[in-house]
């Protein structure tokens, strides 16, 4: 397809989102850029490109906003971003996660898919998925590739599984023009503290900043993930609804791969403080895991010519950067949230 002159971002309040928002206002500086909202999300990932975006209310749970939202702006591309992600959470609240990520998702194509019969409405809608659908790979299985089984471990997990799968049936049942995604291990900037290398780096900051005792808690360090700048997951998505077919799915991943204790030490490699001592919290691992993440990217590789281009040591540096300067601006940010 040409390049999308209207675009349409959900979970633009979040950390991908806005992301894919600021590649989008720098690279394509012509391209309008909408965002759904809900009206009490909070709005620090997108407050320096405020002026670059419009905010569109609605909520994913409601279906006429999403039609109204549509019906409008009609955009070319629709990213749909917005989820709850946090795996840990979906094991304490499997309902409300399946209701936002599998009814969420439902509400949106039905929407795209009344307009598609009445208006003639026809954009490209991607589906964000996860590598965590495919759960707990076998070795002989790495690196994993699109046709993997799918073995959810965690409420998320599944549904994701869901996700995916909608995706799939509409473009098969009604041509609309999904492609999906299944977007293995990222980070950068505004990563959310729940996650296992920004929660390493916010307590590296807090112990720089004098304002926690030298402790690090951790959980499981033994699990393998294949690491992504979040700058170059963006990249992608952007290169996705441009150049692959709607009806196809790719895992999108990094080609640096360790222990999430290799990930930590790598952290510590950048701290200004050189006495820290790890402590394993019980309340940190979880019911099950997965413990193996090793994409194969060589579809999308070869159908969009994209790698990735950032060093991990860069990332990691951008994400302690970050926390550096929230504790120093907020120091109660050093609080956290129960788990």
């Amino acid at each position: 397809m040409s390049k999308a002159k209207k675009i349409l971002i959900t979970g633009i309040t979040g950390f991908v989102g806005s992301h894919l928002a600021d590649y989008i206002s720098r690279e394509f500086p012509g391209t309008c850029i909408l965002g759904l909202a809900r009206w009490r999300a909070p709005k620090d990932n997108i407050k320096h490109i405020v002026d670059k975006i419009r905010l569109c209310y609605g909520d994913l749970l409601d279906l006429p906003s999403l039609v109204t939202i549509l019906r409008e702006h009609q955009p070319d591309v629709i990213f749909h971003l917005a989820a709850q992600s946090y795996v840990d959470f979906s094991f304490k609240a499997p309902l409300a996660t399946l209701e936002t990520n599998v009814l969420g998702t439902c509400n949106l194509l039905e929407a795209v898919k009344e307009l598609k019969f009445n208006f003639d409405y026809e954009p490209i809608v991607h589906v964000c998925s996860s590598s965590e659908v495919y759960g707990q790979v076998k070795e002989n299985e790495v690196p994993i590739k699109e046709d993997n089984p799918f073995r959810p471990v965690s409420p998320y997990a599944v549904s994701k599984v869901a996700e995916d799968m909608l995706g799939f049936q509409y473009w098969i049942a009604w041509k609309i023009k999904t492609i999906r995604t299944r977007l293995f291990t990222h980070t950068g900037a505004r990563r959310g503290e729940v996650f296992a290398e920004s929660t390493f780096a916010k307590q590296i900051a807090s112990i720089e900043a004098g304002l926690t005792p030298p402790v690090i808690k951790v959980g499981n360090l033994e699990s393998i993930r294949t690491f992504l700048d979040i700058k170059d997951a963006v990249r992608a998505y952007w290169l996705l609804v441009n150049k692959c077919s709607p009806g196809e799915v790719y895992n999108i991943g990094g080609v640096e791969t360790m222990t999430v204790g290799e990930m930590l030490n790598r952290l510590l490699n950048l701290s200004t403080v050189k006495n820290i001592v790890i402590e394993l919290d019980p309340s940190r691992l979880r019911p099950s895991d997965v413990t193996l993440q090793i994409p194969c990217i060589d579809k999308f590789k070869n159908e969009t010519d994209w790698c990735p281009e950032i060093p991990f040591e860069n990332t990691l540096k951008d994400l302690l950067d970050y926390w550096r300067e929230e504790l120093s601006h907020n120091p109660w940010k050093v609080l956290t949230v129960e788990k």
